[in-house]
């Protein structure tokens, strides 16, 4: 499994089918021109379409520069051809709002979160943003107490880019730090200085964004325990109510896998990554932020990210923009990646979908308790196999899933357990 938190934070996962080669990939989204019918979704994707919470993930694939560490699907202007043009692109999102309308038909369920997620979406115009929950409004039933967060990079926001995109709807930030420590943010090709982070959110804030989080990265290398725990308290300086931290890894293709590939620099040490983790924790919690999924931390639950728990607990999301996976009853697709392929195909009236998959039940509850084991409150037991149930009671054994917890009918992880994770997951769904 891969699951990234868009980003430096959108959960996609690699399809643990290929597009299923017994039967057809379903349709999604058919030529606009083209009268919609059921075969659009399958019905069985419909089936509680309603009553299952929804979000709107709206991609932004542009980027200033292009960090080492990355493989998102985002590019620098110089790497755009024809087609692909940062201006026209906010007409290209609306495109495809129209088609998820009318895919979706008279069965709309209510926009509960919607996330702006990149790249660099404040790259664009914040009017280019507003015009997209302008769209979003006329198009969908939204939740009067929706949550709207825009992923930022620091030197990308002002004070009066905040405030006009507070005007638009906007309820929560998402800046990517990464660091506050120079030769650190210079290892991971970070363009901002490391007091632009902190004067951002407090931009943000000043502004009046209700929430504001910080996303870290450690085990870059190079990186001491002084270095990691100076970042960790100059996030906490800021006074924002949610913080996710994530281990670094190397993928492949990367600058720094190059860099690491050429004895340049070392990869990221698992002893190394493990004891950061656990100083994040303590740091974190006696600052009063409790986690409440592996990577991330929050002052309350409210202050929770509520899009990226529809990811972690099963909810439906239609993912826009090129690259933008969508999740709908058991029904996953994704678009082309190219913004140039994308925005061809809206413009010819067509989907961008390029893939699709209908996962079936056994697929689904693999993926229930590989997302719903990395939050706080666990999965309840009856999701695992007679195997996994037993293989759960070896893991409060070992000291990996909470005893309480177990003893209520629930698989939860300890701090041991948060440590060796996927080890826990792959026992968990042998």
């Amino acid at each position: 499994m891969r699951s990234h938190i868009c980003g430096q934070q959108v959960v996609t996962l690699e399809p643990m089918t290929s597009t299923l080669s017994d039967q057809k990939p379903f349709a999604v989204g058919l030529p606009a021109r083209t009268r919609p019918d059921q075969h659009w979704l399958p019905d069985s994707a419909r089936r509680h379409l309603l009553e299952t919470p929804f979000g709107l993930y709206i991609h932004v694939p542009f980027c200033a520069s292009r960090c080492g560490y990355c493989d998102f699907n985002t590019y620098t202007a110089s790497e755009l051809g024809p087609g692909a043009s940062r201006n026209d692109y906010v007409d290209s999102v609306l495109a495809e709002l129209r088609l998820v309308r009318l895919v979706l038909g008279s069965e709309l369920p209510t926009v509960r979160t919607i996330f702006f997620g990149g790249g660099t979406p404040t790259l664009l115009p914040a009017e280019h943003l507003a015009a997209m929950l302008d769209e979003i409004r006329t198009e969908f039933p939204v939740a009067p107490d929706v949550e709207v967060t825009v992923e930022a990079n620091p030197e990308s926001v002002t004070r009066a880019s905040f405030a006009r995109l507070l005007r638009a709807g906007v309820n929560r930030v998402s800046l990517g730090m990464q660091s506050a420590v120079p030769h650190v943010l210079s290892v991971l090709d970070r363009q901002h200085t490391p007091g632009q982070a902190l004067r951002a959110a407090e931009d943000a804030r000043a502004a009046g964004i209700p929430r504001v989080s910080l996303d870290l990265i450690y085990g870059t290398p190079g990186e001491s325990d002084e270095d990691w725990q100076t970042s960790l308290d100059a996030a906490l300086s800021a006074g924002v109510e949610h913080l996710s931290a994530y281990a670094l890894i190397v993928e492949p293709g990367t600058a720094l896998a190059r860099r690491v590939a050429r004895g340049e620099i070392t990869a990221p040490d698992d002893d190394v990554l493990a004891d950061r983790y656990e100083q994040t924790d303590q740091t974190l919690s006696r600052a009063g932020l409790g986690w409440y999924e592996v990577s991330n931390w929050a002052s309350s639950p409210a202050d929770q990210c509520r899009h990226n728990e529809l990811y972690w607990t099963g909810g439906n999301w239609w993912g826009i923009g090129p690259g933008a996976h969508s999740h709908i009853g058991g029904a996953r697709w994704w678009n082309r990646k190219h913004p140039a392929a994308y925005a061809g195909a809206l413009a010819e009236g067509a989907s961008p979908a390029q893939g699709s998959e209908l996962l079936d039940g056994a697929h689904r509850r693999i993926e229930a308790i590989m997302l719903g084991i990395r939050l706080r409150g666990g999965i309840a037991l009856e999701l695992l196999s007679d195997r996994g149930r037993q293989r759960a009671e070896e893991a409060v054994t070992y000291g990996l899933l909470d005893r309480s917890a177990y003893a209520a009918g629930r698989a939860a992880l300890t701090m041991r357990g948060r440590l060796l994770a996927d080890a826990v997951v792959r026992d968990l769904t042998d």
